[in-house]
């Protein structure tokens, strides 16, 4: 299983992304996928994550209201659409998926198994 991230820039504060991760190889059935980042100098952290029966949605405090998770269950591909961007959201983005996780522990990345490669997101103030 693969999992590529795409959709990362540059962009100015207060200007929007879009970020799309691709799974693709054997087919399995995702309890959740979402994003996490990571700063420099920083741990990494929760973004948000998409219950993948369902369609419930996860965010952390910092981007609630400004970005929203989707997800494509036929194309197996989920999505953060991320507006009103701020200098402090500047981090490489994430792509995580796991099989079998519960609720509790979607914010703890050592719980996805699955992972992407890291996409730059640079917000210039």
């Amino acid at each position: 299983v693969q999992l590529q991230a795409s959709g990362g820039g540059l962009v100015q504060a207060g200007g929007s992304l879009r970020l799309s991760c691709a799974a693709s190889g054997r087919t399995f059935s995702w309890s959740f996928m979402g994003w996490f980042r990571q700063a420099p100098g920083k741990e990494r952290e929760f973004v948000a994550t998409i219950k993948w029966r369902g369609g419930h949605t996860y965010y952390a405090d910092p981007v609630k209201g400004r970005f929203t998770i989707s997800r494509d269950n036929a194309r197996n591909v989920v999505s953060l659409e991320m507006n009103n961007l701020e200098p402090e959201d500047t981090a490489v983005y994430y792509c995580a998926a796991s099989i079998g996780m519960i609720l509790s522990s979607i914010y703890d990345p050592g719980k996805y198994g699955y992972w992407g490669q890291g996409t730059l997101v640079t917000v210039s103030s």
